[in-house]
């Protein structure tokens, strides 16, 4: 079992894959986690660049097939994409020992700092489905609803009219 720290990581991973797809990003990203598995492995790198179009198309918007058709089963298959990549990067951690697992570790964490929405000079990721910012992200609804992500539902709290109002 993986350290903490290294969990994590494989999470972070895992996170960024399915963030990535459908967005600008999405080719550097596919190309360095191919790299990253692959390990100068011509053939395991092609093998994991397929993999990953196969994860892009099934996040794809009207790809996604099952008994959830929609925002549902849009939001299942991401969960189900991010647990798999989670699972492919802590299965290679596992497999190495000492100073390669330290080596992969740290190639990771650079490849999602390079690659993360919050880096300044991609700014935000924007896609179909939503949007991936780094930092503080404010929003902001006067008497209405807004929200970036809501998970479980808004509610709304009508305010007694100002004395502009009434």
């Amino acid at each position: 079992m993986l350290e903490q720290a290294l969990a994590a990581l494989a999470a972070a991973g895992g996170t960024a894959v399915v963030q990535a797809a459908g967005t600008e990003a999405w080719t550097a990203v596919r190309e360095a986690v191919a790299g990253w598995f692959g390990r100068g492995d011509e053939r395991r790198e092609r093998a994991e660049l397929e993999r990953l179009d196969r994860t892009a198309a099934e996040l794809e918007p009207g790809e996604v097939q099952g008994p959830e058709p929609g925002a549902a089963g849009s939001e299942r298959a991401r969960v189900r994409q991010e647990a798999a990549w989670q699972a492919r990067f802590e299965n290679l951690l596992e497999s190495v020992d000492g100073d390669e697992r330290a080596r992969l570790a740290g190639e990771l964490r650079a490849l999602l700092e390079r690659h993360s929405p919050a880096t300044p000079a991609t700014g935000p990721s924007v896609g179909r489905d939503g949007m991936a910012v780094g930092g503080d992200v404010h929003v902001r609804a006067d008497g209405g609803v807004a929200g970036g992500v809501i998970h479980g539902g808004a509610h709304a709290h009508p305010r007694p009219p100002g004395p502009a109002q009434g």
